[in-house]
């Protein structure tokens, strides 16, 4: 059964590739980008094409057009089966393309709401599938989201200075954002195998992504809380009371994450052996926001706050505005820390030359 269930998918393969080699260009097809798409979203359940994936990322990088018809093809081709390798390799290489540094990509929105038609009673996997689904969504829809507020805020705030009220105001929506980011972790960690049954080669990979992906928006959580920390001590009370469930959240994600890590070496995901150990947010700080709140802070330390740099899976572009403003990548803002970074997912996307514009930082 399993040898003609390989043999069927195989022939499915061919027979896709075949068509789009027959395929004429259009303002929509492209063959070659078909043929990415469809190796990179094989139904082999043994391996992943890291050469057809990296092919599709090139694709993606050379202009939004080419963006574009890279979904128009991945969003067909998911919607047409009921296979879950190909759905599961299909979502990772989506997840892949939002590491990819084109402003199509804060365009994207949410995605289609019948990208899943799995008829297959895989139980956990299926579960798993929805969950990675799920996530990917919400983090789309930020990604869209957040472009057009920062874009909002470079119109409304263009001036040179801004007066108080509206340094105010933008640590408010700054405060909210990471509390939005936040929830996106919370999906993040909410996908894991639920049985052993579950974890198989396509599994395992997906959760090397997610693990990179999960210290990657902690990392910004975490410079995003130390950047506006240091705002909210001269500030007072209602800033910190706002931030200060954003604290008490971020340690207790803190400690989530090193279960979630701890969780991905005992199933033998690959990237746990180079995964740093976490920062966790020292409970003195917390104190200290109590402290404001309560109107009893004398002298805040809050340059005992931990901002080492830190590891990010996205390539930023090199235009900073200044060292508390921020560089843009195609989905959400990198504080100016962020400098380094790790290969990207499934396969690392190389820098390219398209420059998008810089936003207002936090």
């Amino acid at each position: 059964m399993k040898l003609w269930k390989r043999a069927s998918g195989a022939l499915k393969d061919r027979t896709s590739l075949l068509r789009a080699n027959l395929t004429s260009r259009s303002m929509l097809r492209n063959p070659s980008i078909e043929t990415a798409v469809i190796k990179a979203t094989s139904h082999d359940e043994s391996i992943v094409n890291y050469r057809a994936t990296q092919h599709v990322f090139t694709w993606v990088r050379i202009s939004d057009e080419c963006l574009y018809r890279v979904l128009w093809v991945l969003f067909r081709r998911m919607k047409r089966t009921h296979n879950w390798a190909v759905v599961l390799k299909g979502l990772m290489l989506l997840h892949g393309v939002f590491s990819c540094k084109v402003p199509g990509i804060q365009h994207i929105g949410q995605l289609p709401s019948d990208l899943l038609n799995l008829k297959e009673k895989r139980g956990n996997v299926n579960v798993f599938i929805h969950a990675y689904y799920a996530f990917l969504d919400q983090k789309s829809t930020f990604i869209s989201l957040h472009s057009q507020e920062q874009m909002k805020r470079s119109v409304a705030f263009s001036g040179d200075e801004t007066n108080e009220e509206q340094k105010r105001m933008l640590m408010i929506q700054d405060l909210i954002w990471l509390q939005k980011l936040q929830g996106l972790l919370d999906s993040l960690l909410r996908i894991q195998p639920k049985s052993s049954q579950t974890v198989n080669v396509l599994v395992l990979e997906a959760m090397d992504c997610l693990m990179i992906e999960i210290y990657d928006i902690y990392s910004r959580i975490s410079i995003g809380i130390g950047t506006l920390l240091m705002k909210i001590y001269p500030v007072g009370k209602n800033e910190a009371v706002i931030a200060l469930p954003i604290l008490q959240k971020a340690k207790v994600q803190g400690e989530e994450i090193s279960m979630f890590f701890e969780f991905c070496r005992d199933i033998g995901v690959g990237n746990t052996s180079e995964c740093p150990k976490m920062e966790q947010i020292p409970e003195e700080v917390v104190q200290e926001l109590k402290d404001i709140i309560s109107g009893d802070l004398k002298q805040p330390s809050i340059e005992n706050f931990p901002k080492e740099e830190v590891k990010s899976v996205i390539v930023v572009t090199n235009n900073s505005i200044s060292s508390l403003k921020t560089v843009i990548t195609d989905d959400w803002e990198v504080f100016e820390e962020q400098k380094k970074s790790n290969p990207a997912l499934i396969s690392p996307p190389v820098k390219n030359n398209t420059t998008l514009p810089d936003l207002i930082s936090l």
